[in-house]
């Protein structure tokens, strides 16, 4: 009688430490040129952002996207831990908007080193990095 209430009790508490929301992971985030003025961003314009549906920010400037490739495990955390899509769904966006003709893919770059120097050297750059390679060339944008 004891064991299953103590494995119940056990299975509650894994869940509770391991349940966060999607913005709250310290090791990801999103970062932006520090031309971008905004402090931060609702969840459903950082999608828009990131599938190539929203071209420009509120205040009319073009957004530049950059992101690693799609097996990198910065990528991966992005695109589960903070947009809440697999890799896999990101690239399938992407390629259909290309193969239409409707849109663009965004801008690869090879590292996560990289991703910060270009966001830091792209007008209305936006991308993602590890907040321990963080630069004083790029701003941290909060994700409402």
């Amino acid at each position: 009688m004891r064991q299953p209430l103590i494995a119940c009790i056990c299975l509650v508490a894994a869940l509770l430490f391991t349940v966060k929301s999607r913005g709250d992971d310290p090791m990801v985030v999103l970062i932006a040129n520090p031309s971008v003025i905004q402090s931060s961003l609702s969840l459903e314009t950082v999608r828009a952002i990131f599938a190539m549906r929203q071209r420009t920010l509120a205040d009319g400037q073009a957004i530049h996207v950059f992101v690693l490739p799609d097996g990198d495990p910065l990528h991966e955390a992005f695109a589960k831990k903070i947009l809440g899509v697999y890799p896999h769904q990101l690239r399938l966006a992407w390629d259909r908007a290309v193969f239409s003709g409707t849109g663009q893919a965004p801008n690869e770059v090879a590292t996560a080193a990289e991703m910060v120097k270009a966001v830091a050297t792209t007008p209305g750059g936006i991308g993602y990095a590890y907040r321990s390679e963080l630069t004083n060339q790029v701003r941290v944008i909060d994700i409402d």
